[in-house]
């Protein structure tokens, strides 16, 4: 019996969908969030969100929330971007919007982004003016980002079913049922097809902690991944953090970063990553779908890397900058998460990730460094930690992919076997 199955038979299935969005607003908020009384929050989602941005809004106010701002995108207006925007468009992001964002942060507010795009809403445009939008993006969202990236603030994302995206995870179903399915696999997925959704959260957050100890105990210099096209060796960052399981911002509020997540994560070293590496599923960049990445490692840097589809999209992310062909992060999930289980294809990377093992190229997260939140560039890549624009995942594990822990004397230790903890 399948996950989806399982679930069609519990009293979740009784509820009407207005109460299960509810459900997910509530999470949003009491555990993805952690939203204090008096703070901020600034949100920001696609426009077929509204009912979902509604009962968090709500949710919000009911916790004490100050105020709540909303920035909508809608998918035809980026469209139009494309279609009819002067070529110096391209080159431009309004710096002082994202520098409002990033002093709304540092006043005290919390972000919550809503995901839920058309995942390949950008496939048929230039992949050269899609570059350029993203990177003029990068650059003029840098302080916020790294406000968010260093944990400064609470912080969350979650997902709301949009029509095209349905329609692409559920091809040749009627837009309604693609929807509909898409719905009840994020309900599934982010935990809350349960009886006491709060309380489950809060159970396996403390279950990811448990595994996170684990791995910072053990104080492992590397791991190695082993599957179908995969032999990598990477390097973990010295004095790195595991996390897992929620964290302490800076602002001193415990939050879960994303809902859903199956993850424990950490920081590799920028230059000790050699091998080769598969994906094992399609990777969803900004509107391009990149299938069948395969790349190769030496000193930590990708020397070659292929794909069968987006490949010319693939090797413009790699060349943002130097840190864009290096890693800033690993993670390890097990092939039994609710995510996997499902057997769906989200082509979204907030899911699939949380169905695989994964790494990504780009910046890394300071916060998985000892004292990391109190360093500057030079100190964080004295440790090994990568800079860049750009913190895009890609999944790698499956049911096929075994994993060791490297102690420093070079001795083993199975960590993973068959994609599932040891």
């Amino acid at each position: 019996m399948s996950v989806m199955e399982a679930v069609a038979k519990t009293k979740f299935a009784e509820l009407t969908f207005e109460e299960k969005l509810d459900r997910l607003a509530e999470v949003a908020v009491k555990i993805g969030l952690g939203l204090r009384a008096g703070q901020e929050l600034i949100m920001s989602a696609p426009i077929e969100a509204l009912p979902l941005v509604r009962r968090i809004t709500e949710h919000a106010y009911k916790t004490g929330a100050l105020l709540v701002t909303t920035f909508y995108s809608d998918d035809p207006s980026v469209l139009a971007r494309y279609e009819y925007g002067a070529d110096a468009s391209f080159d431009y992001a309004p710096k002082w919007l994202h520098d409002g964002i990033a002093e709304g942060f540092r006043s005290g507010a919390a972000r919550l982004a809503i995901a839920g795009a058309n995942p390949a809403l950008l496939a048929k445009q230039d992949p050269a003016k899609v570059a350029r939008a993203n990177v003029a993006a990068s650059k003029a969202g840098k302080p916020a980002m790294e406000l968010i990236t260093r944990h400064e603030i609470n912080w969350t994302i979650v997902a709301c079913a949009t029509p095209e995206w349905a329609k692409l995870v559920f091809p040749g179903e009627l837009e309604h049922i693609a929807v509909a399915k898409l719905w009840e696999a994020i309900f599934v997925s982010s935990r809350i097809a349960v009886d006491d959704p709060v309380a489950e959260w809060k159970e396996h957050g403390a279950r990811l902690k448990r595994r996170m100890e684990m791995l910072n105990a053990k104080r492992f210099s590397a791991l190695h991944f082993k599957g179908p096209g995969t032999d990598l060796e990477v390097g973990l960052a010295d004095d790195h953090l595991w996390a897992g399981g929620g964290t302490t911002a800076g602002n001193g509020v415990y939050c879960q970063p994303n809902i859903p997540t199956e993850e424990c994560f950490t920081t590799p070293h920028k230059d000790r990553v050699n091998g080769t590496v598969r994906a094992s599923k399609p990777l969803s960049h900004q509107g391009t779908l990149i299938e069948n990445i395969a790349v190769r490692f030496e000193g930590g840097k990708i020397v070659e890397a292929t794909a069968t589809a987006g490949k010319d999209v693939l090797n413009r992310l790699i060349g943002t900058d130097d840190g864009a062909r290096r890693l800033g992060e690993v993670a390890l999930v097990p092939h039994s998460s609710p995510i996997a289980q499902s057997g769906v294809l989200f082509w979204n990377t907030l899911f699939d990730e949380n169905a695989a093992s994964h790494i990504a190229l780009g910046q890394a997260y300071s916060t998985c460094l000892i004292g990391g939140e109190k360093m500057d560039g030079e100190q964080l890549a004295a440790l090994g930690a990568n800079a860049s624009l750009i913190h895009v995942d890609w999944m790698i594990g499956s049911g096929e992919m075994d994993v060791d822990g490297v102690a420093a004397d070079g001795s083993a230790e199975p960590l993973m076997r068959g994609g599932e903890w040891v």
